[in-house]
């Protein structure tokens, strides 16, 4: 493995940021493509077992497991930088995309755009998800924990954390880990830990508490705990934070209507970034209800601060015990079957943007027990289908640059919107 400089991994952080199109599988496959394919920055190993980590925590996974990466690099410093740069990017474009929403409603060239890029992502994720497995699927019952965690939320719609918990539990009596061992040099003390956990809540919660100290009952310090509130309880990423939001912000808190709810949701998932950005549009549009352009923007600075800030918490305060658990026999068997199973949520993950983005309509059907999306054939975009075709053959035949795949596919789309 090679140590980049700071500067140089800064540089790949960025450009991840900038291109972290296609949800929490887009993003993923982004970083394995960068960080271990090409730079073997990280191992295998190191990756799958960091991405297992980042899955049990509240919040979005992937912009904790680029925290992990540029923490693993580069120490604290490193985590911020590449945290930062993973969220920035696409949270400018959401509040550039939410002042323009407030003035002209829905874009149908900038989605046009987005959605080429998008045709793109689906070949890389489809990639990633295949180099993945064949890495994280070690035998025959880390298959079968991938496809029954993929049925399991896919077609049976359980909750994601009772999926890895019985996935770890799996783990840690039944299955064998490796024989070989994997010595671990970190040395992080209990002390170190609960420094960084003080540090953190210190930075999370002095702001909120001073907001309320100030403006006490305003929208921002009711938007301040609120998000605050979301940002510890949603475990299972971005999904998770909608089941949670969508009812209270709608109907409870009248921030936004059903419809506006549902434009955020489509710009967050064609954008750069997390798809838990749609919590700026919420902040955004409430703030602006409520007392107009500053207020809005501030509503979306405290919304980002408070989402993302607990993230650098997890992350500083559990990352030093990542290696420590890898290299204990039992634990490990937990963290390797946590990682198959994680497989399969990719995999469920994949279906789903893949289905949204060929489809202009799929709608959830329920049969006691059993769900199950389902796409309207006619619906069928075949601009789209026919971009990824395209983007396929560009990446995986011609090898082409992935930059000048994703442009192509965007001035393709943004064309087919002319036409």
């Amino acid at each position: 493995m090679s140590t980049p400089s700071l500067s140089e991994a800064t540089k790949v952080w960025a450009k991840i940021g900038f291109l972290s199109f296609g949800g929490p599988a887009g993003q993923i496959a982004l970083m394995h493509k960068e960080v271990v394919e090409v730079r073997n920055w990280l191992s295998e190993r190191q990756f799958l077992n960091a991405l297992s980590f980042c899955m049990l925590l509240p919040g979005p996974e992937a912009m904790q497991l680029a925290t992990f990466a540029g923490w693993r690099l580069h120490g604290t410093l490193g985590g911020i930088i590449a945290g930062l740069l993973f969220v920035l990017p696409g949270a400018c474009v959401i509040l550039a995309l939410a002042t323009l929403y407030i003035h002209f409603g829905q874009l149908p060239s900038v989605e046009a755009i987005f959605l080429g890029i998008k045709a793109t992502v689906v070949i890389i994720v489809i990639e990633a998800l295949l180099r993945v497995s064949t890495k994280a699927l070690q035998n025959t019952s880390h298959w079968v924990l991938a496809a029954l965690a993929f049925i399991a939320i896919f077609f049976l719609n359980l909750p994601y954390p009772l999926i890895i918990l019985v996935a770890g539990l799996f783990g840690l009596f039944v299955s064998s880990p490796a024989d070989e061992t994997v010595p671990s040099t970190e040395t992080h003390s209990l002390s170190q830990t609960l420094r960084n956990v003080a540090i953190w809540i210190a930075i999370w919660w002095v702001p909120i508490l001073a907001l309320d100290a100030l403006l006490p009952a305003s929208i921002l310090t009711e938007i301040a705990y609120f998000f605050s509130k979301l940002a510890t309880v949603t475990f299972g990423g971005a999904y998770a934070v909608l089941a949670y939001m969508g009812q209270d912000v709608v109907t409870a808190k009248e921030w936004l209507t059903a419809g506006q709810m549902m434009d955020g949701l489509g710009l967050a998932e064609t954008t750069p970034g997390p798809l838990i950005l749609v919590t700026e549009f919420v902040g955004f549009l409430a703030g602006y209800a409520n007392a107009g352009w500053p207020t809005a923007i501030l509503a979306a600075g405290i919304t980002l601060w408070v989402t993302f800030t607990p993230c650098f918490l997890w992350i500083f305060a559990g990352a030093p015990y990542v290696e420590w658990i890898s290299a204990q026999p039992r634990l490990r068997g937990a963290l390797n079957a946590i990682t198959a199973a994680v497989v399969g949520v990719i995999l469920n993950l994949s279906v789903w943007f893949a289905l949204h983005v060929f489809f202009g309509e799929v709608t959830l059907q329920q049969t006691g027990v059993f769900t199950l999306w389902l796409p309207t054939i006619i619906s069928i975009n075949p601009i789209v289908v026919a971009l990824a075709i395209l983007s396929g053959y560009l990446l995986l035949v011609r090898h082409m640059n992935l930059l000048w795949v994703l442009a192509i596919s965007g001035l393709l789309g943004f064309a087919s919107s002319l036409v």
